[in-house]
């Protein structure tokens, strides 16, 4: 199981901006701090496992932060309509459009996605697979 995930960026208040247009409306609570942002789920007490959070810090390193090719962090958005506004939303908040919300043929037929850049250029994708939602025709 995933237990965190980090993604570096060199400005923290931009990717404030975009990260926290879709997360809290995903459940996710906001910890700013000195080493930068940490968007996290509420957790039961009951729950054994760590829900995956997401941290958003400048490199370790002091070097530039680049997004990685190929790396794409997923987040499960209950309802195609609240994706579409999420997708809306980081774009308003300097987000790129990387894929429009929709089906992809590429997919199976209830597979509902839109992805996204963060203002850093790292790989976002929200994707909703509700089989109560509607599918792809043919």
């Amino acid at each position: 199981m995933i237990g965190y995930v980090t993604v570096g960026v060199d400005d923290i208040e931009n990717a404030r901006q975009f990260y926290s247009a879709f997360l809290p409306r995903l459940g996710y609570d906001l910890d700013v701090s000195d080493e930068g942002l940490g968007y996290s789920l509420s957790r039961p007490s009951t729950l054994q496992n760590a829900l995956p959070d997401l941290y958003v810090r400048r490199p370790f390193d002091d070097r530039p932060a680049s997004a990685g090719n190929g790396t794409m962090i997923a987040f499960q958005v209950p309802t195609q309509a609240l994706l579409r506004d999420l997708h809306a939303a980081a774009l308003s908040a300097g987000g790129q459009d990387d894929g429009a919300p929709g089906f992809r043929a590429a997919y199976g037929a209830g597979f509902y996605v839109g992805y996204l850049r963060d203002p850093q250029g790292n790989k976002i994708a929200l994707y909703c697979d509700n089989l109560a939602e509607p599918r792809r025709a043919g």
